[in-house]
């Protein structure tokens, strides 16, 4: 009895307090492998860690998950590929919230069991004896889990059962359900990306930085997912350290646009290719400085309540059209409808996007269209595309490549 009561806590033995504390660090250290390894190192090469840290984050998300790099990147290059469309492995969309949310972890698997999806994808993903002969064998890849059940069992015998199951459960519940499943679906959008991908905010701590996921779709090359000053990229704050121990190099950030005064009369070749290069920051200036202020005087002028109008439209421009329900694209209209100077805006808005996604047959071509829109803005008679077209030109022409 007197030997069963002394293990009944395992070889560590520690108090209430000290199981929490393990177990809090040890979730984070696995959201944290993830961002840094699977996620910025590996599936977007946005950082370079040291070789040992990569193994280090190969081996505990072996024993955490039971995945593999080379099926973690394979899925989500892939749900990058075709998000919110055919194909993509776990869109909200397609499979409905309620199932990505209670069954993301089973999409994930039948999408990493696809081989050409594995093909494909995972292009550049270690290939060496470890992953060929153990993380990805197909019948070894759960035996990390099974190290992992022995060795909480033997070091915090009982309480090491609650906690097997929250390390189990976290990847499921963290990154299948609520990355997968409610960051695209529920939250705010900082930039009109072609997708549903939103931002939750405040749950920075627990999922690394993650959560941001609509500032990761608009710059999916970016080491850091932040771009707000409220917003917390905890994957950021922890690959800084890393990178000042000199266990990282961090290769590509999104950064805002360099402006300077608008002397020029006009924008040349290279400040047009910065004004594409960071047009997601392009879009939400036109959002906050054009489209809302002209919708705010046409309503004030009218003795229409605005705050409230204002606030469910700034919503509706956040996301492509193509991206909005039947009603909301019927209530933009109606708002254009009424509102002339708010539909000529949207108008402009729409010609500006066709622009730098258009097919062009040269520079020079894209160039004088470019031209042509500004000179139609400052004729507008509309005081904030003038101002907007100011905007334009202070554009600083980019040394180097940047982040599209």
């Amino acid at each position: 009895m007197n030997f069963l009561f002394e293990h009944f806590y395992g070889l560590a033995n520690l108090g209430l307090l000290g199981y929490v504390v393990v177990t809090l660090l040890w979730l984070h250290a696995t959201m944290m492998a993830v961002t840094l390894y699977y996620h910025r190192d590996q599936a977007h090469r946005s950082v370079d860690l040291h070789p040992v840290v990569r193994h280090i984050c190969r081996f505990w998300l072996w024993l955490n998950t039971g995945s593999s790099t080379r099926e973690w990147v394979g899925v989500h290059r892939k749900h990058h590929a075709h998000c919110e469309k055919e194909g993509d492995p776990h869109s909200p969309r397609l499979f409905g919230l309620k199932r990505v949310l209670l069954e993301g972890a089973e999409l994930y698997r039948v999408a990493a069991q696809d081989r050409e999806t594995l093909e494909k994808y995972a292009k550049g993903t270690p290939n060496d004896w470890l992953e060929n002969n153990l993380y990805h064998h197909p019948t070894r890849s759960y035996l990390g889990i099974a190290l992992l059940v022995v060795a909480d069992l033997v070091l915090f015998g009982v309480p090491g059962i609650i906690m097997i199951a929250l390390q189990l459960s976290n990847m499921p519940f963290m990154a299948a359900g609520i990355i997968n499943g409610l960051c695209h679906a529920k939250g705010y959008r900082n930039f009109e990306t072609d997708d549903a991908s939103t931002n939750l905010w405040p749950i920075g701590v627990l999922v690394a930085g993650e959560e941001l996921h609509n500032n990761h779709h608009a710059f999916p090359t970016s080491a850091r997912f932040s771009m707000r000053r409220h917003e917390i990229d905890m994957g950021w704050l922890h690959l800084k350290v890393l990178a000042w121990l000199g266990l990282a190099k961090i290769r590509r950030v999104a950064e805002l646009p360099e402006l300077q005064e608008a002397s020029r009369t006009t924008a040349e070749l290279d400040e047009l290719r910065a004004i594409i290069i960071h047009r997601m920051h392009v879009l939400r200036h036109y959002t906050l400085n054009v489209t809302l202020p002209v919708l705010r005087r046409e309503l004030e002028s009218l003795g229409e309540n605005a705050n409230s109008l204002l606030h469910a439209t700034r919503r509706q421009l956040s996301w492509a059209p193509e991206m909005l329900d039947e009603s909301a694209r019927m209530r933009l209209n109606e708002l254009a409808q009424r509102h002339p100077r708010f539909k000529t805006v949207l108008q402009f808005r729409s010609e500006l996007k066709q622009l730098w996604e258009g097919a062009h047959t040269s520079n020079e071509r894209l160039l004088a269209d470019f031209h042509a829109w500004c000179a139609r803005a400052e004729q507008s008679g509309i005081q904030g595309l003038q101002e907007f077209v100011a905007y334009l030109k202070s554009f600083r022409a980019m040394r180097e490549p940047a982040l599209a």
